[in-house]
């Protein structure tokens, strides 16, 4: 029972840095250019062609900082490895949404559905 409830509060926590960094944390100027199909310019400035990978990127690594964070926080094994994972999954999953393949629905589940993994991974590993 007691690693079902370390279990429960890390996946609490990774839900709170996945909130704070899909929402607060991306703010307007990386939630519409990291799609690489908006090509209108909001602000003065020369754009580089290929910013929507920058912008991705970043976003994808302020997720990967979250979990970093939080692995660290609780002690959890491997806590870069989950950083890198959340980097990779967080990056493709977007880039997903951003070419319509998913929607925001299907995005933010699947983004949910990656922190379920990671707890898995981390009940494995206490046993």
């Amino acid at each position: 029972m007691q690693v079902l409830a370390h279990a429960v509060v890390i996946f609490f926590a990774f839900l709170i840095g996945h909130a704070l960094g899909d929402f607060p944390l991306q703010g307007k100027f990386l939630a519409i250019r990291k799609n690489r199909h908006i090509k209108s310019v909001d602000y003065t400035g020369e754009t580089p062609g290929c910013i929507w990978f920058y912008c991705l990127t970043s976003h994808s690594l302020v997720h990967a900082g979250c979990v970093w964070f939080i692995c660290e926080y609780f002690k959890t094994p491997f806590p870069a490895a989950f950083a890198f994972a959340e980097f990779v999954l967080h990056w493709v999953i977007d880039f997903a949404k951003c070419e319509r393949w998913t929607n925001f629905h299907t995005d933010q589940g699947l983004h949910l559905l990656s922190k379920v993994a990671y707890i898995a991974v981390i009940v494995q590993m206490d046993h």
